[in-house]
């Protein structure tokens, strides 16, 4: 199984049209917030099963805030993360992603990117695939990959 995981469109969807064409083959996408009322062209451009949740610029947005789902045998939980002050760390998100259970927390708003293995719990963000604010300023997205054994694997890529 592979899975397409973006943050942080706000409406510019040039590169995630593009990413979406190199990655025909995936099963899933998982955008983590700030569409900006692009839910439904969002969805459409993807062609496969979307989880999607508002950020904090998606004012008017019918979206879940929070979504729990299983991938394999994986428990994920996915925010855009201002609701877990995420801008000053993560130790608020990891406590809340501990007590659900969950296997995987996934998170924006930063709109950098951040990969973390520690005692069962991966914690990433796939920073900003259309205005991203690392050093280098390059947009990024990460792509999942489940293999028969229920094993993940994550890989950072650039646009």
């Amino acid at each position: 199984m592979k899975i397409l995981i973006v943050s942080d469109t706000h409406k510019s969807h040039r590169n995630l049209e593009r990413v979406l064409k190199e990655n025909r083959d995936i099963d899933m996408l998982i955008h983590l917030g700030d569409v900006e009322g692009a839910e439904d062209y969002i969805e459409a451009l993807a062609g496969c099963p979307v989880h999607m949740v508002s950020g904090n610029n998606d004012f008017f947005s019918e979206l879940p805030s929070e979504e729990e789902f299983m991938i394999g045998g994986h428990h994920v939980f996915i925010t855009h993360g201002h609701y877990y002050s995420i801008v000053i760390g993560e130790e608020r998100l990891v406590r809340e992603a501990r007590e659900r259970g969950a296997d995987i927390v996934m998170y924006g708003h930063t709109h950098r990117p951040f990969f973390k293995e520690e005692d069962g719990l991966i914690v990433l963000n796939p920073g900003s695939i259309a205005y991203p604010r690392q050093l280098e300023r390059r947009p990024t997205y990460m792509l999942m990959e489940l293999d028969g054994d229920d094993k993940t694997r994550f890989e950072l890529k650039y646009v």
